[in-house]
């Protein structure tokens, strides 16, 4: 294991590493088409196309896909510090539905954090720059790292 003292991690260097990885575990990400667009501390941005399949009965996309995507935006900022986090609540309003063929994104941003405990922000919109959801985020740290030989950078 590496004496982080004498080598300091790169925080964005960190972060995008730990987004490689999350992602190359995403198995919903992976299954609904989601993509990485950005990650560093405390942000990401991930991207989902509305398929066929994600249309609902009023021919919109599915509020579930949104939840779903606005959730995994919040899970790789809140994992970008490389230490294991878990969202514990995340509400979501619904402002505009999505379409079929559109692509939507998902802005996640950490307004907060105190000891284990983080709030984000994250905000879906849709390529006409029309917000479609809203949602807030409390995420827990819980043991272990994602990437196990690197740390999290150190707390100011």
């Amino acid at each position: 294991m590496t004496n982080l003292s004498q080598h300091p991690v790169d925080p964005d260097l960190l972060a995008t590493r730990v987004g490689r990885f999350m992602s190359s575990l995403d198995k919903v990400g992976q299954r609904l088409g989601m993509r990485l667009d950005e990650i560093r501390p405390g942000y990401s941005r991930i991207a989902m196309p509305i398929t066929a399949e994600m249309i609902n009965g009023h021919n919109i996309c599915h509020g579930g896909f949104t939840f779903a995507l606005a959730d995994t935006a919040c899970a790789y900022a809140c994992n970008s510090h490389n230490q294991n986090a878990l969202s514990q609540a995340l509400n979501i309003v619904f402002l505009t539905p999505g379409a079929l063929g559109e692509t939507l994104v998902a802005e996640a941003r950490e307004s907060a954090r105190a000891g284990r405990t983080a709030t984000y922000e994250i905000k879906v919109t849709a390529a006409d720059g029309r917000v479609v959801a809203v949602a807030q985020a409390q995420c827990r740290a819980v043991s272990g790292q994602m990437i196990a030989d690197e740390s999290p950078p150190a707390k100011a």
